[in-house]
């Protein structure tokens, strides 16, 4: 039995596991929940499901509601309130697998709390390593502590494990370094591909949030239209595996079936497909380096399909190439890309800013920054408030 924390539960990435839980009942065990509280009556009904022992609620208030909510209820599960919440119930389990499914900045603290405590982390928080990786790096106490959850860094993670004859994840322990020529980092495109610059002048909130493949949230879902989302799991790939972030090439692959892959320096490739089913990752991420039957229905190679494989458009999307440039830079500089992209997303969403100055904006915001090495936690967070400030000035220098 593997007990499980999960992290962001009423999120995409937290129903999605809460989902493989209910199917394995008697392979996995919910020891703890996390919610920032908006969405108080579907929390209540997962810590009904569930029972799980505690429960972190970010927002002071929803907790208070909760308590009562679930006094009136008659359940016993503890409730932990405000920002610090998070990291807390991160922290406290060393012999759980830990599920970071939050979204943005906002989960650095509880993927370290979770690293330092030395559960096991299985991490869709994507940001953590973009925002913190010097910090991440630091507070790992074994290796193999961190899998990854996104689709691509799991695709990734089982080509590499391919390769040699111990379960590992990174690439220098695959008879050395040398021994990888390139990693493949597969994006559906967006629903976007194939169009100008020009073309996307007047996007609106509506038509950027309706992606062609995946269910995710709303910051997800504007990141993959601008390619940004892309951008940072090329950063969270050179830090996760220890790559030169030159030898990460994305390719557009619209059918989103091959979620990324290695090319070896013999000239084999080879790729992980599975259907665009977020559970298959995350199942893995909560059993590595076992796998849970059941999770989702697997491609059916008896029907006649194609895949195709594209570059993609640097000049339209040049996200990717900022990333590129961020990730080379210095310790800090993932963590600006990160921030002025958050904050422009944002308001994009509210109506304050247009779909163009999202990137365009972020690419002043990181050019202007100065990067710092080896940065304390104090650091970071000082970083991602002035790339915010600074993109919010650039915006208003739009307006």
């Amino acid at each position: 039995m593997r007990d499980v924390v999960i992290l962001g539960s009423t999120g995409s990435i937290g129903t999605q596991a809460l989902d493989v839980v209910a199917r394995h009942r008697d392979e996995l065990r919910v020891r703890a929940l996390s919610a920032y509280g908006s969405r108080l009556d579907l929390l209540l009904s997962q810590v009904e499901r569930f029972s799980p022992e505690a429960l972190a609620v970010s927002d002071p208030a929803a907790a208070l509601e909760m308590e009562k909510l679930l006094k009136d209820r008659g359940l016993s599960t503890r409730v932990v309130g405000g920002e610090s919440s998070l990291a807390l119930i991160a922290g406290e389990w060393s012999g759980a697998v830990v599920l970071n499914g939050v979204n943005g900045g906002l989960g650095l603290d509880a993927t370290l709390a979770a690293l330092r405590c030395g559960a096991r982390l299985a991490l869709a928080n994507k940001e953590s390593l973009v925002v913190g990786g010097a910090l991440v790096k630091q507070a790992q106490r074994y290796p193999g502590q961190v899998v990854p959850v996104d689709s691509e860094h799991s695709a990734i993670a089982q080509a590499l494990a391919s390769g040699v004859h111990e379960r590992g994840m990174c690439a220098e322990r695959v008879t050395g370094r040398t021994q990888v020529h390139e990693i493949m980092l597969t994006a559906s495109g967006g629903p976007f591909r194939g169009r100008t610059r020009a073309q996307l002048r007047d996007v609106t909130v509506e038509q950027a949030l309706a992606h062609p493949t995946w269910n995710m949230g709303p910051v997800v879902t504007i990141n993959s239209s601008t390619l940004v989302n892309k951008g940072l799991e090329l950063i969270e790939a050179s830090l996760l595996f220890d790559v030169d972030p030159r030898s990460i090439v994305p390719v557009v692959h619209p059918q989103s079936i091959v979620h990324s892959g290695v090319t070896w320096r013999d000239g084999a490739t080879v790729l992980q497909a599975s259907p665009p089913d977020m559970r298959l990752p995350i199942a893995l991420g909560l059993t590595w380096p076992e796998r849970l039957g059941d999770v989702a229905t697997p491609c059916d190679f008896l029907s006649a399909s194609s895949w195709t494989f594209e570059p993609v458009d640097d000049k339209t999307f040049p996200a990717i190439v900022l990333a590129r440039y961020a990730v080379a830079s210095s310790d800090t500089h993932p963590a600006v890309f990160n921030a002025a992209n958050e904050a422009m997303v944002d308001a994009f969403l509210a109506g304050r800013t247009s779909y163009l100055s999202i990137v365009d904006t972020v690419e002043r915001v990181l050019t202007e920054h100065e990067g710092i090495s080896s940065p304390s936690l104090d650091d970071v967070a000082e970083v991602q408030k002035w790339a915010k400030r600074r993109a919010g000035e650039w915006m208003a220098k739009e307006c």
